[in-house]
């Protein structure tokens, strides 16, 4: 079968950089949950997965897939993260404040931290920050271990966060003013 110039093939062939350049997207999975429902022939077990989704430079998404497979759970999952994600400003590899996200009874303390600490951080707040590109933060998980919980409130705390210029604009000041 050959291509003809112009032809709809082409312009597909076109297209591909872009999803190329999607799945360079930095995927963690954090936790898959088995769910047992059961019925009258026994039980009846499913998936769901939570996963974080971030670029790696000021973009992260977080999203729960559910699915009577582990792959197909997780691949609903990064669709879905992938649709969701939000934009976290990075000040010198860090946050520019410190925040508490908070979601149900997990609570999230975020703090910048200087140069050289690295990420300072458990299991599902890692893989948040990993993904969103944060090098140096300092967090602590209070309240509920919940793995989908604490995702969930560590991007709370990041919706939180404001850059100086960002409050400047919204008071309507100039930013030396703010300083």
């Amino acid at each position: 079968m050959t291509t003809v110039r112009g032809s709809k093939r082409e312009s597909r062939a076109e297209r591909r950089p872009r999803d190329e350049q999607e799945s360079e997207l930095i995927e963690h999975v954090v936790k898959i949950y088995r769910v047992a429902k059961v019925v009258k022939g026994g039980r009846r077990f499913s998936f769901s997965a939570i996963v974080v989704v971030g670029d790696g430079n000021g973009r992260v998404g977080a999203a729960m897939g559910k699915a009577t497979e582990v792959p197909d759970a997780i691949r609903k999952a990064i669709e879905r993260a992938r649709r969701d994600m939000i934009e976290v400003p990075i000040v010198n590899t860090t946050i520019p404040h410190e925040a508490l996200g908070r979601a149900d009874a997990a609570k999230v303390l975020l703090k910048p931290a200087s140069l050289g600490t690295g990420i300072v951080a458990g299991g599902p707040v890692r893989a948040v920050m990993d993904a969103a590109g944060y090098k140096n933060i300092l967090t602590k998980s209070l309240g509920s271990n919940s793995a989908t919980n604490v995702v969930w409130a560590t991007l709370n705390g990041l919706r939180q966060l404001k850059t100086v210029e960002e409050l400047a604009s919204m008071r309507g000041r100039e930013v030396a003013e703010i300083l």
